[in-house]
């Protein structure tokens, strides 16, 4: 037994060691752990690929789609856009943004909930002409802590829910942790709104220059509906909406021909075509705002509201089969169903509708249709698609839609009528079923990195367990806290995941912290909940560095940080969080 616990130390270490390094991606670094474990005897060979079929893997894979599905539908976007006011004083855009987003956080995934809310906090830095910097890692820090509000809202809570399965019998319900996660949160946002967001550089991120230079605008065409029609509407009423997404209206095509000028005064008629100028995912809000169709929309299966469309921009060589043509004369859309919204060239304007330009080499196309035919017409057409600039088209016909049934499925797992998995599984189904998420991406929206890590380092994390880890770092802990109030070894225990959780992923680092919280309940005779509680806090907290958690990484480019600028206002927030969590813990949970 001692030998096996020497070898599960080292090789744990290894692991710490090679994810902390970076350098090898952290699913194949647990992976290949979990074989060496299994080839020295340290996990016995039938449990081996046993983590795959725990349901902690099933819950978070099925999170990841609910939140795709939300996303796809336009729900979030419609909340944000009523909240975010670029013309509010920084503090308070930073109170509200933060407020949605830990909001947000606490019912998808915090990394989507980042990533729909980032670029709407660009755009308002933009228009109040500050640092994106500025706001960007308050946002950041806001999504972490909302995501410690609710069982779904962070993978820590899910795992630290399941281990309570297997230790204890039952599992942690879906707002157990609100009482605590609240707490924090609200501490946690107060703080970067009043006084963090003081400590951040205002420095302007090259990520942004070169975005700036690199971001063509596109001349495109949208194509009036029934929809868009209201009696003796004129393309001057379309202007409020253009001018709230920086879409610039050219003029409008009827029967083929531009009519001259902007056309402000002309009546609007369904089949009559809006030439605007704008950047893709401006266009494609607008888009959606004023119910308007792309140009081909009719010959698109589902029309603007088929599931998986996506904006793709792709840029022209020389020697393209599309080069010297037009979209028309290739027959693009009959041939591949993918339209060609819009193009850019070099910032300059064109009088030919976009179907009927010839292409030139250099030239920016913006290909709409889904990502398989949008990739099958690329290489047809001899263009290269540019690396991350695809931006989804959304369905915002359905927000009520996937939000009811989001709300129908948590409803039905609080009120114990089925269990979480089955609830959030039965939401995927009905999210497909009604076009939000297709097939394809149901599997695109899961991230099998992080499946593969949690899987892998699930029968690690029970041999550590097993052969007596989690109790030899216990007594170490119970033995440095003797003689001190109980309070302190749940602060040490805290401390030391906030620690790992900085520099670890936060699965890996609430797989090892969990049977060492439970083996300091068992030492002290005092409640596990209450260090099971800690652990879920701790785990999610990794605010004093870029790596900690992947949102931190995310905004790095964008708010032109620096590695040293976290723990600049990280640092203080982690002992707000001791100092708010600690106490609402044992009170809501005592020992």
């Amino acid at each position: 037994m001692q030998t096996e616990l020497i070898q599960i130390f080292i090789l744990l270490g290894l692991v710490f060691a090679l994810l902390v390094w970076g350098r090898i991606r952290y699913d194949l670094v647990a992976f290949g752990a979990l074989i060496l474990a299994a080839t020295l005897g340290l996990v016995p060979t039938e449990d081996v690929f046993s983590g795959f079929g725990h349901s902690a893997v099933a819950i978070i894979a099925l999170v990841l789609i609910v939140s795709r599905g939300l996303s796809s539908s336009g729900a979030v976007e419609l909340v944000a856009s009523k909240l975010i006011d670029p013309d509010r004083p920084l503090p308070l855009h930073i109170a509200v943004v933060a407020a949605l987003a830990a909001g947000l956080s606490a019912i998808i995934n915090n990394v989507a909930a980042l990533a729909l809310l980032m670029p709407l906090d660009i755009e308002a830095a933009k228009k109040a002409k500050r640092a994106a910097g500025q706001t960007l890692m308050p946002l950041s820090f806001a999504t972490i802590l909302g995501g410690m509000v609710t069982l779904i809202g962070t993978p820590p809570n899910i795992v630290i829910s399941e281990y309570r399965r297997q230790a204890l019998g039952e599992p942690f319900r879906m707002f157990d942790f609100a009482p605590v996660g609240l707490a924090v949160a609200i501490g946690g946002i107060a703080f970067v709104a009043l006084i963090g967001w003081r400590f951040l550089p205002t420095r302007t991120s090259l990520f942004d220059t070169e975005k700036a230079v690199e971001m063509g605008r596109y001349i495109a065409e949208l194509r009036i509906g029934v929809q868009a029609l209201e009696e003796g509407m004129m393309v001057e009423d379309l202007y409020p909406n253009a001018n709230e997404y920086d879409v610039h209206i050219l003029g409008l095509v009827r029967r083929g021909k531009r009519l001259r000028g902007l056309a402000r005064r002309e009546e609007v008629r369904e089949g009559d075509f809006l030439v605007v100028e704008g950047e893709p995912k401006a266009i494609e809000a607008f888009m959606g705002q004023a119910k308007l169709d792309f140009a081909g929309s009719e010959k698109h299966e589902g029309g603007v509201v088929a599931p998986g469309l996506t904006l793709s921009e792709v840029i022209v060589p020389d020697g393209a089969r599309i080069q010297d043509r037009t979209s028309r004369s290739l027959k693009l859309l009959q041939r591949h169903s993918v339209t060609l919204l819009g193009v850019a060239r070099s910032g300059k304007s064109f009088q030919d509708r976009v179907r009927l330009l010839p292409i030139r080499a250099g030239d920016v196309l913006l290909l709409l249709g889904t990502a398989q035919n949008v990739a099958a017409a690329s290489e047809w057409l001899g263009v290269l698609p540019l690396e991350g600039r695809q931006t989804e088209v959304v369905q915002r016909s359905k927000a009520g839609l996937s939000i009811g049934v989001f709300m129908i499925a948590v409803v039905l797992a609080v009120v114990g009528l089925v269990p979480l998995s089955v609830a959030l599984g039965g939401a995927v189904i009905a999210y497909v079923a009604l076009g939000l998420v297709s097939g394809r991406e149901v599997y695109a929206s899961v991230e099998w990195k992080v499946i593969v890590l949690l899987a892998s380092l699930i029968p690690l994390a029970e041999a550590f367990e097993h052969f007596g880890g989690a109790e030899l770092i216990a007594n170490q802990i119970v033995s440095l806290t003797g003689g001190y109030p109980a309070w302190v070894s749940l602060v040490a225990l805290m401390i030391v995941t906030m620690t790992m959780s900085d520099f670890l992923n936060n699965v890996a680092t609430t797989l090892i912290a969990a049977p060492i919280s439970i083996s300091i309940a068992t030492e002290t005779g005092t409640n596990p909940d209450t260090y099971l509680m800690t652990v879920a806090v701790a785990a999610s907290c990794a605010f004093l560095t870029p790596i900690g958690h992947k949102n931190n990484t995310i905004i790095m480019g964008p708010g032109g940080y620096q590695f040293g600028d976290y723990w600049r206002i990280g640092l203080p927030l982690e002992v707000i969080v001791v100092c708010v969590a600690v106490p609402t813990i044992l009170l809501v949970w005592p020992l």
